[in-house]
């Protein structure tokens, strides 16, 4: 056969319409195979995809692949989250309905995805928007509220006062409105739904360890620092004139005698009740500073109320003042300022003259005067009455047994992580399945007249309240338990509630009975391997492990974590900065597709980084893994006719058995890749030397040797370029997909390298390379080592301290 030349979009085109009508990649309910769900985290759909998507993608389809041949089940499905805020904001911009422009967006990411040769299970998409979808979530928080778990009380929440409506997070940007960069957003307080997820606080620490083997250690510290687990005390400080208690926690109560006041966050109760009226407008800006920058990024700033709190062990008069660095959802609110012992404290006292008392000296030192700095160590308790004398550990569990005792305190486990807000004053998302009667109070909807339908036609400018507030024909409705008028809830859920459990909905997608069949989940759960990016460590994947938790108490399913490995794959980067829209720094997916091909695009992005670091898109890489895919492409159709296809391998020459040799490590380098690290960019390297090495030897190859290359470098590339590898399979005459046909194995001793190529240091600085048999003794390493003239060059005329060997892998030369 002639040589062809590469041509992309044939082949492409050829492919991508012949999987678009096959059933190919949908998952078998077949529980006597070895099962594999691979996921990756479902986008939103914002428009199209770009190259910044591509890589996320392109992993979890290689790894799809590979499973298939290696002869797992797999489950690799795609959906859609598609509530959410950018599409309220699209409709303000371009007088379009949400539900028009998701499903318009959704449409085309599709079709980029069929084009791009993603392996998905389309049978089993799910779109978040849809009632089929959304009914369900609206029976969790039935469920929930069954539990006591989804509740009901007063919150903050951003609120610009030029719009009069409140603000996402995401729509405060610099402290002010997004649509007014001048205005100042507020906080204001609101009636929320809220679930109780620090009920399941302890068992979301706790299972972190069970997750240390498939999760990044990175992921699992910020989880474990979100949840923020702090052993202390709680103590009681007496409002000085009436006695009423002040409830502060502390990690630190060995420490109390050193405390020199009494700090409040400025949104406390107590706050508004002592304060002077004339310092209540500055308590007010303090809240909306920390609305507008975060805690983190505020100078400290604090306020003398005039009054004094009484320590319930010293019996001291304490200042109370108001701070704005401490935060009303942490611990309670309140504080006692140990600025000896505490470094925050410490500025925060030494910039209001408030003053500074040691109380813990080093076990082996003397207490400290005069401090430049807190000392936050343990040590000996001093100063402090009948705990003098004490160790910080043994203060503090007798003076937390006093308290419980003596009625003004106890032990106590504080978290950071507070109660799931899921409230959201938008239109577009999940109404909650609640009403409101002026009899009853709240009522749950009954579970028979779900789903609670979000209306198509409504208005929304983005100013005011909900516009499911100001439709009469959704908020009217009468009381399920008495009949009167009542009113709907007009708030939307926080589309976190939708992406937290749509895995499952994969398993049983069509179900209208159930979320699920529950014999399904146990079946394909956990998943055996999600890939996102890392910033959704926090939020998403602990409310969807929070989510899992409850699912198993409520009796529908059996495992107690949702995913049994993640991987947080690295940004794509162009000039310098991570692919967005607003920057304007994209590429688009149909933009490289139609220059370079798909299977290009997936090569370049494997192989320019390993998948877990940062990879730059460049042209120039781009089209060099363009030229390798049309070598390959060349070698393979111009050997088609002289190769024996057979698959029996009979070496007859040194060229047989040298690319035999490479062929076999090429094999076992992509396979270890696929089993280990998923350094794809050392997979695709191998190829690389491979065809480098058929390239040179082509000529001297026997028909056996020659056709056996032919077919495992096509199964070898098909996780990575999977439409080529399609097209040399057939043109090789073999039937059935490339994905479905095992993976190839390998001989390890065809495997092995002949020969060991040694790094020699000099000073631990590398001088040169040596290449021996593998094996060779130690002293025959050190004469070769010395032998070498780039190494004797940095040995003569200097004093051989020592030689350190390593066999089969380093000399170092030390010299002096």
């Amino acid at each position: 056969m002639r040589e062809k030349l590469y041509d992309h979009q044939e082949i492409e085109l050829k492919w991508s319409g012949r999987w678009a009508c096959s059933t190919l990649f949908e998952a078998e309910e077949n529980s006597s195979k070895p099962k594999f769900y691979v996921l990756e985290m479902l986008p939103y759909p914002s428009g199209q995809l770009h190259i910044g998507h591509l890589r996320n993608y392109a992993i979890g389809d290689a790894l799809a692949r590979y499973k298939w041949m290696c002869g797992f089940n797999v489950l690799h499905p795609m959906g859609w989250d598609a509530f959410g805020l950018p599409a309220e904001n699209a409709a303000i911009k371009n007088n379009r309905q949400p539900r028009e422009w998701t499903l318009h967006n959704i449409a085309e990411m599709k079709r980029q995805m069929r084009r791009l040769g993603f392996s998905y299970d389309w049978n089993r998409e799910v779109a978040t928007c849809e009632p089929e979808y959304y009914r369900w979530n609206q029976w969790f928080f039935l469920k929930m509220f069954e539990r006591g778990l989804a509740y009901r009380k007063d919150a903050l929440v951003n609120w610009c006062p030029e719009c009069g409506t409140v603000l996402a997070n995401e729509q405060v940007v610099d402290g002010c409105c997004w649509r007014h960069e001048t205005t100042p957003v507020e906080q204001r307080a609101l009636e929320q739904w809220f679930f109780r997820i620090t009920q399941y606080a302890d068992e979301l620490l706790n299972d972190i360890a069970g997750l240390a083997e498939g999760w990044p250690e990175r992921v699992l510290t910020m989880q474990r620092n979100w949840i923020g687990r702090s052993e202390g005390t709680e103590v009681d400080f007496a409002l000085d004139e009436t006695g009423e208690p002040i409830r502060v926690f502390t990690t630190r109560v060995d420490t109390i005698y050193g405390a020199t006041c009494v700090i409040l966050a400025p949104g406390h109760p107590l706050t508004g009740r002592i304060v002077k009226p004339e310092d209540k407008p500055r308590i007010k800006a303090m809240i909306d500073a920390v609305a507008r920058k975060g805690p983190g990024d505020i100078d400290k700033e604090g306020l003398f109320t005039g009054h004094y709190a009484i320590n319930c062990y010293s019996g001291q008069k304490l200042p109370i003042w108001i701070g704005n660095f401490v935060l009303l959802g942490y611990g309670t609110g309140a504080i006692m300022a140990v600025p000896a012992h505490d470094q925050r404290d410490f500025e925060f006292c030494r910039q209001y003259g408030l003053p500074v008392v040691p109380v813990i000296r080093p076990i082996d030192g003397p207490l400290a005067e005069d401090q430049k700095e807190a000392h936050p160590g343990y040590g000996i308790v001093e100063n402090s009455g009948e705990w003098s004398g004490l160790t910080s550990e043994e203060a503090k569990r007798r003076m937390s047994a006093k308290a419980e005792a003596e009625g003004f305190g106890k032990a106590a486990v504080t978290y950071r992580l507070k109660d799931w807000g899921i409230s959201r004053q938008r239109y577009w998302g999940t109404p909650i399945p609640m009403i409101h009667c002026p009899q009853c109070g709240i009522v749950p909807v009954p579970e028979s007249d779900l789903p609670v339908l979000l209306p198509l036609d409504v208005k929304i400018t983005g100013k005011g309240r909900s516009p499911l507030a100001d439709d009469p024909a959704f908020v009217n409705v009468k009381c399920p338990k008495c009949g009167v008028d009542a009113r709907r809830e007009s708030d939307t859920m926080d589309t976190f509630m939708d992406s937290s459990w749509y895995f499952y909905r994969y398993c049983d997608a069509r179900n209208d009975q159930a979320p699920f069949d529950s014999a399904k989940i146990a079946n394909w759960f956990p998943i055996d391997q999600y890939i996102g990016g890392v910033e959704h460590a926090i939020l998403h994947l602990i409310y969807s492990r929070f989510f899992t938790k409850v699912m198993r108490d409520l009796g529908l399913i059996s495992n107690d974590e949702p995913v049994k490995r993640l991987f947080t794959q690295g940004m794509v980067i162009l000039d310098g900065a991570k692919m967005s829209k607003n920057k304007g720094n994209v590429v688009s997916a149909d933009e490289m597709v139609e220059r370079f091909g798909a299977d290009t695009g997936r090569v370049f992005e494997l192989f320019a980084a390993p998948p877990e670091r940062e990879m730059d898109w460049t042209e120039a890489g781009a089209d060099g893994a363009y030229r390798f895919l049309g070598r390959v492409y060349r070698f393979v159709t111009r050997n088609m006719d002289r190769a024996d296809l057979s698959g029996r391998v009979e070496p007859s020459s040194d060229q047989d058995r040298r690319v035999l040799r490479k062929l076999n490590q090429a094999i076992r380098k992509v396979t270890e890749e696929f089993e280990s690290r998923w350094h794809f960019n050392t997979s695709i390297a191998s190829m690389m030397d491979l065809v480098n090495v058929v390239y040179a030897d082509e000529a001297g190859l026997t028909a056996p040797v020659l056709g056996t290359v032919l077919i495992h470098l096509t199964l070898l590339l098909g996780p990575f370029a999977p439409y080529l590898a399609e097209e040399m399979w057939e043109q090789m005459g073999k039937e059935g997909p490339v994905f479905k046909q095992p993976w190839p194995s390998y001989d390890p001793e065809l495997a092995r390298e002949e020969a060991a190529e040694i790094p020699v240091q000099v000073n631990g600085k590398l001088r040169a390379r040596i290449t021996v048999a593998f094996g060779t003794p130690g002293a025959d390493l050190e004469r070769l080592a010395l032998a070498e003239p780039k190494v004797r060059a940095f040995v003569d005329g200097k004093q051989i301290v020592k030689i350190v060997v390593v066999p089969d892998k380093l000399v170092n030369v030390v010299v002096r």
